[in-house]
């Protein structure tokens, strides 16, 4: 079952992309029609697929991702995932990984927005036609749609077995939802933040430094290679919503011998044009804050005269000297009711 696989072209939507169907993020596999062979829940673990050839179950052998049984009935398989950062989606990674002779030959997938579970009433919109897989590969397709979902139904043909679902999307923030006058987390990817780029990301996916939680290991968070020639590294973040920032946290957990030194942030306003521009020299960024000191392996909370009043803003510029790991970056304020 576990042939060499190929290399897959990595697309523009998967290239340093946000994974809407991650557990960091919320995602959760809330039904399968059948999940003999291998459970539902490995469908979207953010770990790579494994395989181990001499591991088997009560049911057979074990493999990593969600399998169901040869089907001897017509119709065929589906699950649906339910996404806690809803938002748009540019597209979408279905692996077959390791699965070769039992892989299925056709899926697609539909998606809906729905403040409840879905149920035989919900109305779904084809996001992904009926498309032939490959076996023991990344299947990338790309989704031309505007629309925002919340849930997505995976359905294969007949049955057979899927390592990973990436879904890679740009996420978006119900704000009409949240109290007006209250402290809100502008920059958490289920409020809308993103990342817009960086100087440097060796290591690690700089989206992760944006998710609830604190970090599991080294290896989840933001890292850049050990710098050799002056200056510092970057990068920018898009606030979820247009906000005056109060509280800073930068966490460096599990980063112990390649913690930054320092870190400081500064901020802009840009409603309009090319989010890239924030990328390029010349950008009139404003001290939010100075330099500050880092630990290792610690939460650190920037506030009061730490941070500067310097009005509403809609995006950050992180910046670490000279280098280093980060684990995650939040930036509370509250919403510009201008």
């Amino acid at each position: 079952m576990s042939d060499t696989q190929s290399p897959v072209p990595v697309p523009w939507f998967a290239d340093n992309g946000v994974n809407l169907a991650s557990p960091k993020l919320g995602a959760k596999v809330i039904f399968a029609t059948d999940e003999f062979f291998a459970s539902k829940e490995r469908l979207i673990k953010d770990a790579d697929p494994i395989f181990i050839p001499d591991k088997y179950d009560d049911n057979g052998k074990w493999m990593d991702g969600w399998e169901s049984r040869r089907r001897r009935v017509p119709g065929h398989d589906h699950c649906i995932i339910r996404l806690e950062a809803r938002g748009t989606i540019d597209g979408v990674d279905i692996d077959t990984s390791h699965f070769t002779g039992n892989h299925p030959p056709h899926a697609s997938i539909e998606g809906c927005l729905s403040e409840t579970d879905p149920d035989d009433s919900t109305e779904w919109t084809e996001i992904v036609p009926k498309t032939a897989l490959d076996a023991n590969s990344h299947n990338f397709v790309e989704v031309a749609s505007n629309e925002h979902f919340n849930h997505l139904r995976l359905h294969i043909y007949p049955d057979g077995g899927v390592a990973r679902l990436r879904v890679y999307g740009q996420p978006q923030c119900a704000w009409q939802r949240h109290d007006p006058n209250g402290v809100h987390e502008l920059s958490a990817i289920t409020n809308g933040g993103r990342i817009i780029g960086y100087n440097d990301a060796h290591y690690g996916s700089p989206w992760v430094i944006l998710t609830p939680g604190r970090g599991t290991d080294m290896g989840d968070g933001w890292e850049t290679r050990r710098r050799r020639e002056p200056g510092n590294d970057w990068i920018v973040v898009a606030l979820g919503a247009k906000g005056l920032v109060e509280r800073i946290e930068v966490d460096t957990a599990h980063f112990k011998g390649n913690y930054p030194d320092r870190c400081s942030i500064e901020a802009v306003v840009l409603e309009d044009g090319d989010e890239t521009q924030l990328l390029e020299d010349g950008v009139d960024w404003q001290p939010l804050m100075g330099e500050q000191k880092l630990e290792m392996d610690r939460i650190h909370t920037f506030e009061g005269d730490k941070v500067n009043g310097i009005g509403p803003v809609t995006h950050l510029r992180l910046s670490i000297y000279p280098d280093g790991g980060v684990s995650r970056l939040r930036a509370f304020g509250k919403l510009d009711q201008a």
